[in-house]
C-alpha cells in the first residue's frame, strides 16, 4: 500500500549565531518552521493575536532555502550549511513560529542519526518530545502553558499579567533568562529588565545579540 511522505513546511534555513538565551554567541543553523498557534502572522490579525509582539516572519515557505521537505532532505539541507562537521558537532535550532506544530520523532531520529545536536525554541503550549537535546521555553501572556520542563526558560519582559517569579517557581529549568521586549519602548523595557535581574539575581538578562551585530 502506498504510504504518503510526510513533508515539513519550512519558511527558511540559514547559518548564523544564536543571538538569544544561554547559548548566545554560538554558531548555529536555524531551521524556521512555517506557522504558529498564537498568531496568524498577518499584520491585520496582530491586534487580536494571543502573542502580538512577534518580530519574526514565519508565514509561507518563500525564505532562504524555504520549501517542503521530508526528514531526509531537511536533514541534508541543514548539514549543507554547517562549515566543519568533522571538527565540530552540527548544531541546529528548530524555531518558528511554533516548531512543535510540525516537529516529530521521525525528524528527530533523522537529525540525530546524522550527528546533529538539536535545540528547539517553543512557546510551551504543546508538549515537547523528550529526545530533543536542548529545550528553550518562551511562554507568552494569555497562552496556555503545557510544557514546563526544559533546559532554559526565556521570558520576554515585560508582558501583561506575567510575573517572572511565577515561571521560576512553576517550571523545571536550569537557566532563567529575562529578555527586554523589542519595539518602540525598548529603552524603558531594557531599564525595567535590568532592574528586575539586579533585584532577582536568579534571573540573567538576555540581549538579542544577533540584532546588535545586525545578523539574521
Amino acid at each position: 500500500m502506498y504510504k504518503p511522505i510526510h513533508l515539513y513546511h519550512i519558511k527558511e534555513i540559514f547559518y548564523s549565531i544564536q543571538g538569544e538565551g544561554h547559548h548566545a554567541g554560538k554558531p548555529a543553523v536555524f531551521c524556521r518552521f512555517s506557522g504558529c498557534n498564537l498568531w496568524s502572522g498577518r499584520e491585520e490579525d496582530r491586534s487580536k493575536a494571543i502573542c502580538d509582539f512577534c518580530d519574526t516572519e514565519f508565514v509561507g515557505i518563500d525564505g532562504t532555502l524555504g520549501g517542503k521537505y521530508n526528514a531526509q532532505s531537511l536533514t541534508s539541507a541543514i548539514l549543507s550549511l554547517w562549515p566543519n562537521p568533522t571538527h565540530s558537532r552540527p548544531y541546529v535550532v528548530l524555531t518558528g513560529g511554533e516548531p512543535m506544530l510540525q516537529v516529530d520523532q521521525l525528524l528527530l531520529d533523522e537529525l540525530h542519526a546524522s550527528g546533529i545536536y538539536v535545540s528547539i525554541e517553543t512557546n510551551g503550549t504543546l508538549p515537547v518530545l523528550p529526545s530533543i537535546d536542548w529545550i528553550t521555553l518562551s511562554p507568552k501572556s494569555k497562552a496556555k502553558w503545557v510544557q514546563k520542563e526544559g533546559d532554559e526558560l526565556k521570558l520576554v519582559y515585560p508582558q501583561m499579567d506575567m510575573e517572572p517569579e511565577f515561571y521560576y517557581k512553576n517550571s523545571k529549568c536550569d537557566h532563567f533568562i529575562l529578555q527586554p521586549m523589542d519595539g518602540y519602548n525598548y529603552t524603558e523595557n531594557l531599564r525595567k529588565t535590568l532592574e528586575y535581574c539586579l533585584s532577582h539575581p536568579h534571573w540573567k538578562i538576555g540581549l538579542q545579540l544577533h540584532k546588535i551585530l545586525q545578523l539574521p
